[in-house]
């Protein structure tokens, strides 16, 4: 039997590897160059297109420790970049050049692996889609159609998550408005609310439209609707737009005066654990010095911690958590599964990561076994524990982090003490597991 992967970026080509390992023939489908894209210069396979870095390998950092695990599943992608690298610190770094080709020649040279250069517009199965989110508009009409018509997104519209440990909670209350909100966690409310006086929330907003804001790609160009403008566009409408919109105060009395603030900035939990707070309505295109800079202003904010950083760009993306099984197949073929940047993951890192894992899962399931997910102790199982339970209403792409990691069994206040334990765990647990 043969197997299509249809994408020829880092998740496609690291899935058709794995596949291609366990025994499988492979016809790795890419468009390119019969079919370009705004973002690629080249018909290179795993081309690059932004950065040439693939983030931190230390294991107490979130991608260090992703990276980790993948060495132990055999990764050819870091196999490549490692081939490629060049000096960056502790980031790998790579020469872009170097690294795509010394992936298409691993791909091409592979005797179970055949390329083919054409766009797909039905989707396979057997097959694995892993289009990032450049995906043609045929596909993603097949996308829509099979998953359902609310399935595809294409813009990410996304906010800052705070690390709730860095909150001050002496500042930031629980509560929601007019107690209307329920919590499946705690029946005090469903929010934490940053209280702004007058002169807060003058500083605030001062700093926000003089911020230095992103410049993206052309085709990363968004056409802004009003359900989802930049925090720094609206505020720019004029100095009581954000508190008449997504900072209004109505509802909320401040526990410390029994007061309404000025204005309030709200933060909802992202996940079960409550590790991780999404800054409700902070959508932006600042640069990331500036949202450090400026969020950090918020009271109750000061010594924020970002799990992931505000963007509005370009996606196509599917709702993990409406229409696909726990591990990435479509709910009504389980031999279709998805991987890449089109799951919700952002980062290279873990467009690889989900390609890997989609590989392993399909040639189990072509062999007659179930599909297996590492345990939410590990980067990798938590990422897929997030695009399994995330809320489907307010689901956005997500990187590794460690905020999304189930947490200790035991408090560790020192943050290296606490990485460190959490690396460690992780990494154990991945052993166990696929050792299975």
């Amino acid at each position: 039997m043969v197997v299509s992967v249809v994408g020829g970026g880092l998740a496609g080509s690291e899935a058709a590897w794995q596949l291609a390992e366990r025994g499988c023939s492979v016809v790795l489908h890419e468009m390119r160059p019969v079919r370009t894209t705004p973002a690629h210069h080249t018909d290179r396979l795993a081309e690059l297109v932004c950065s040439n870095t693939f983030k931190s390998t230390e294991r107490t950092n979130a991608h260090g420790l992703l990276k980790a695990e993948m060495r132990c599943l055999s990764s050819m992608i870091l196999e490549a970049a490692d081939e490629a690298r060049v000096p960056g610190g502790t980031a790998l770094a790579v020469d872009r050049d170097r690294f795509s080709a010394a992936v298409t020649s691993r791909i091409t040279g592979h005797p179970r692996i055949t390329v083919q250069r054409a766009e797909v517009v039905d989707l396979p199965s057997p097959g694995i889609v892993a289009t990032g989110p450049l995906t043609s508009d045929a596909l993603s009409r097949s996308i829509t159609t099979a998953l359902g018509t609310h399935a595809l997104a294409f813009y990410d519209a996304i906010a800052p998550i705070i690390e709730v440990d860095s909150i001050d909670t002496s500042v930031a209350f629980r509560a929601s408005r007019y107690d209307k909100e329920t919590s499946d966690v705690n029946d005090i409310g469903a929010y934490l609310n940053c209280p702004f006086s007058h002169d807060e929330y003058e500083t605030f907003l001062d700093a926000l439209l003089s911020a230095d804001q992103h410049q993206g790609h052309a085709f990363d160009e968004v056409p802004y609707f009003e359900g989802c403008l930049p925090v720094e566009v609206m505020a720019a409408r004029g100095r009581d737009v954000l508190r008449f919109g997504p900072m209004k105060p109505v509802g909320l009395a401040d526990p410390r005066t029994g007061k309404r603030p000025y204005a309030v900035a709200q933060l909802r939990m992202e996940t079960r654990a409550g590790q991780m707070w999404n800054l409700v309505g902070f959508q932006t295109r600042l640069r990331i010095p500036e949202q450090q800079r400026v969020f950090r202003l918020i009271p109750g904010l000061a010594n924020a911690e970002f799990l992931r950083y505000g963007s509005i760009h370009r996606n196509a993306y599917v709702n993990a958590p409406a229409t696909l099984s726990p591990y990435l197949s479509a709910r009504s073929d389980p031999r279709l599964l998805f991987a890449g940047q089109i799951t919700g993951v952002e980062g290279y890192t873990e467009s690889a990561a989900t390609g890997l894992l989609a590989g392993r899962n399909l040639a189990r399931l072509l062999d007659g076994e179930e599909p297996t997910i590492p345990p939410p102790t590990t980067m990798l199982g938590a990422l897929y524990r997030y695009l399994r339970e995330a809320d489907p209403r307010h689901f956005q792409p997500m990187n590794a982090n460690f905020g999304l990691l189930e947490p200790l069994s035991e408090e560790v206040r020192d943050k290296r003490l606490k990485r460190e334990r959490f690396a460690e765990r992780s990494l154990a647990d991945l052993a166990a597991w696929s050792s299975r």
